[in-house]
């Protein structure tokens, strides 16, 4: 199960990615970064404004660049590629936000708000889950495909499996992402309620160290405002 509050380092260090998933892109990292001690609440005028700024950014970037051109999309629609997704049907969730942009994002939560306002930002696939919802510690693999997936349609939960080969994070409990970033599952969903979020930031190489940091550095800031309680733990998984 989740490693003691006091643990998180620990905890991540149990992290874990598969060896065939650097077969499919060598030039991979994750950033896993465990938030605790956040002050449960909905989107707040704090939020807004954050989310508001980074869509303004972001229309600056695609006013000059189109979201296929973008190096850090068209980098993971190759690697959706690789493991056999279709990326116009199923695309990255940092495409997938900056697609919606101009129509403005849709307002979900706090946290959701904040880390995909940091998405789009500094162009970076970020994810975040209710670490209190989370079933020992995360890993990437490869799909056999018998693994369970819970999801909702049409307001009900559905359990899916994904398709054998794709890139799925997991847990004890099942897959909490398919297609490595493309959607999350309903069971580890962050709520209005969520005081402890597991966040992880995928990078290929259109993406620097020093700028996956910085994406980090941000979301860690913007989550220290809400209380001087907020700490923080954060890993580089590489090849």
């Amino acid at each position: 199960m989740l490693a003691p509050a006091d643990d998180h380092a620990s905890y991540l260090a149990t992290a874990h990615i598969e060896p065939d998933i650097f077969q499919l892109r060598p030039d991979y990292r994750a950033l896993l970064m465990t938030v605790t001690n956040i002050p449960a609440g909905p989107s707040d005028s704090a939020s807004e404004a954050f989310l508001s700024s980074a869509e303004a950014s972001a229309k600056t970037i695609l006013a000059q660049t189109p979201v296929n051109d973008v190096p850090h999309v068209a980098q993971w629609k190759e690697a959706y590629k690789a493991f056999g997704a279709k990326p116009k049907k199923t695309m990255n969730s940092l495409e997938a936000l900056l697609r919606r942009v101009d129509a403005g994002l849709p307002r979900v939560n706090r946290l959701t708000d904040i880390y995909n306002a940091v998405s789009i930002k500094h162009q970076i696939p970020l994810g975040g889950e209710d670490l209190d919802k989370y079933n020992g510690s995360p890993f990437l693999k490869r799909a056999k495909g018998d693994e369970l997936f819970d999801t909702k349609s049409g307001g009900e939960v559905v359990v899916e499996h994904p398709a054998p080969g794709e890139a799925v994070w997991c847990d004890a409990s099942g897959v909490t992402c398919r297609r490595w970033n493309w959607r999350q599952c309903s069971r580890t969903a962050l709520s209005d309620g969520t005081t402890s979020v597991l966040f992880i930031l995928d990078a290929l190489e259109a993406v620097s160290d020093k700028q996956l940091n910085d994406a980090a550095d941000e979301l860690g800031q913007e989550l220290q405002k809400l209380s001087a309680h907020v700490k923080i733990e954060r890993r580089i998984i590489r090849n």
